[in-house]
């Protein structure tokens, strides 16, 4: 028989456990110090015990509800300190009243401020010491979940290393442009030397992807305008292609071959069908409000997506984008609803820029 916890069932165990484990220890300090148990003194044990369960579990509720375990440890300590305090205090004043007035443990007379003061400091140690032993669970679980998430970034930008060499630079690709500039070499031969050039920079690029997660905008763009060069041979007048790139945007961090699959896929989606061809149109500007950049990459074509099969560069690009910027990323690809033919593809990036050295 095999035993599994889902992290509420082992958080209830823990708890009744634990301040069980507390309430025997109180029961056995009473029987140590020569006391005589009385059916009040276990009433009021056990009511202790499910005062504290109902305390600590509306701590972790507080906790929850407050992204505390996102905050810093000073801002934390900060926010426990008075709190665990005033906690300890409320408990033990009801333990009080319940003693005096329900249980009738001991009388009025019989009470002393000082017990309360020593009982108070007492659980606010207690208190602290659940809280410690919470966040670090957290804590732990997220630094295990900060590592999974690294290895599975990892794991994503091997594959995508080897998803751009069989499809952004596939034979087919290659096959093309070889043959191409092959053809330039007779008729124009500083256009075939230039094309050459553009061919083996983009197989550079490919290759050195496995040095780093991310690349400055302008050296994508720099990759782009290689790919479109190249393309431009294959469909001549067929494709016609613009650049509006704010500058202050250039030393913003991207995903290598993020920008390139989605022009990629603009000519091999909405150029390339089309015998009149089409154009596409690249800007990428800076949202200082929102601390963003934005991509949009507009071209001639329709965008007919067949549900379920969105496509293997997309899929990998959005968990890549979810891997390293979570939900502050974003990559959405629609038909332009004021100009029709047109299909608008947008990469939303926080921005992450490279300093120059001094």
């Amino acid at each position: 028989m095999s035993f599994s916890f889902s992290p509420r069932r082992l958080y209830w165990t823990l708890q009744i456990v634990c301040w069980g484990l507390f309430g025997a220890l109180g029961t056995l300090i009473i029987v140590l110090t020569g006391q005589k148990i009385t059916p009040g003194m276990l009433a009021t044990q056990a009511f202790m015990m499910g005062l504290y369960i109902a305390t600590t579990h509306g701590l972790r509720a507080l906790i929850r509800r407050g992204g505390w375990l996102k905050l810093s440890v000073p801002k934390v300590l900060l926010r426990l300190l008075p709190l665990n305090l005033t906690l300890a205090l409320v408990t033990q004043c009801v333990v009080c009243v319940l003693m005096i007035y329900g249980l009738k443990v001991f009388t009025l007379e019989q009470f002393r401020w000082s017990y309360l003061l020593l009982y108070t400091l007492n659980m606010n140690f207690v208190f602290w010491l659940w809280s410690g032993l919470y966040f670090s669970f957290h804590y732990l679980d997220n630094y295990k979940q900060a590592d999974i998430d690294k290895w599975r970034l990892t794991a994503a930008v091997r594959e995508a290393e080897m998803r751009t060499l069989k499809a952004q630079i596939n034979p087919h690709f290659m096959f093309n442009g070889l043959n191409n500039i092959r053809a330039l070499v007779t008729e124009d031969p500083l256009r075939a030397r230039e094309m050459i050039t553009h061919l083996s920079d983009l197989l550079r690029y490919s290759i050195q992807l496995n040095s780093t997660e991310q690349v400055t905008l302008a050296r994508e763009i720099e990759i782009v305008e290689h790919y479109l060069e190249l393309e431009a041979v294959q469909l001549e007048e067929r494709l016609t292609y613009s650049l509006d790139v704010d500058p202050a945007a250039l030393d913003v961090l991207i995903p290598p071959m993020t920008l390139q699959l989605l022009v990629e896929n603009s000519i091999k989606h909405g150029i390339a069908p089309r015998p009149a061809g089409g154009q596409i149109t690249i800007s990428a500007r800076l949202d200082d409000a929102h601390e963003l950049l934005l991509v949009t990459v507009r071209n001639t074509g329709r965008y007919q997506p067949i549900p379920g099969h969105e496509g293997v560069g997309l899929r990998n690009a959005r968990e890549r984008l979810q891997l390293l910027f979570g939900q502050k990323a974003a990559l959405t690809i629609s038909n332009d609803a004021a100009t029709p033919d047109i299909v608008t593809a947008q990469l939303q990036l926080p921005l992450t820029t490279q300093l120059h050295p001094a």
